[in-house]
C-alpha cells in the first residue's frame, strides 16, 4: 500500500479580491452581533463601552476620559469604520491565504486554516496591538478568543462560497 502526501506548495494566483472583501463585511458583522449579544444579553452591560476603546484607536485615548457607556454617532461610526476595514484586511489576508495554498478545494483544511487564523488575529490583537493601545487589553476573554475563531471560520468559508475559481483551479 503505498501512501500519498499532497503537497500545499504556494501558487501565485490572485484571490477574487471582491470575494474577500465581502468575506471580511460578512464576518465582521457575525463578530459585531457575537459581541453586542455577549455584552449586553450575558454581562448585562452596555455596547456603547465597546465601540469607545475601539474608536479610540483613531480618536485617541482622551476619548476614555469621558463617558464610555453612552451613544456617540461620531464615537460608533469611527469604531464602525474601524472594524469593518479591520474585517476587510483580515479577510483579504485569509483569501490570499487560502487562494495561495490551493486551499480552495479542500473543506475540512479550510475550516481549520480559517479558525486558525481567527486564533491568530486574537492573539495579534489583545497581545501585540496592546502596546500600542493598552486599553483594550480589557477585552481579553475566553468569549472574545472565540468570537475571533467564528471570524476566522466565516471569512474563510465566505470566501470559498463566493470566490470565482479559476479554469486552472
Amino acid at each position: 500500500m503505498e501512501l500519498q502526501v499532497q503537497s500545499h506548495r504556494w501558487h501565485s494566483r490572485a484571490p477574487d479580491w471582491s470575494a474577500a472583501i465581502v468575506a471580511g463585511l460578512v464576518a465582521g458583522a457575525v463578530a459585531m452581533v457575537m459581541d453586542l449579544l455577549w455584552t449586553t444579553l450575558m454581562l448585562g452591560g452596555n455596547p456603547w463601552h465597546t465601540s469607545h476603546l475601539v474608536a479610540a484607536m483613531l480618536m485617541g485615548p482622551d476619548l476614555l476620559n469621558g463617558p464610555t457607556h453612552a451613544f456617540s454617532l461620531g464615537v460608533v461610526t469611527v469604531a464602525l469604520l474601524i472594524h469593518y476595514g479591520l474585517g476587510v484586511l483580515f479577510g483579504c489576508a485569509i483569501a490570499y491565504v487560502v487562494t495561495g495554498f490551493h486551499y480552495e478545494g479542500d473543506l475540512p483544511v479550510l475550516e481549520i486554516v480559517g479558525g486558525l487564523a481567527g486564533m491568530a488575529l486574537y492573539f495579534i490583537n489583545f497581545y501585540v496591538l496592546v502596546n500600542l493601545f493598552p486599553w483594550v487589553a480589557e477585552l481579553r476573554s475566553g468569549a472574545y478568543f472565540f468570537e475571533h475563531f467564528v471570524f476566522g471560520v466565516t471569512a474563510a468559508m465566505v470566501y470559498w462560497k463566493l470566490a470565482r475559481r479559476s479554469a486552472t483551479a
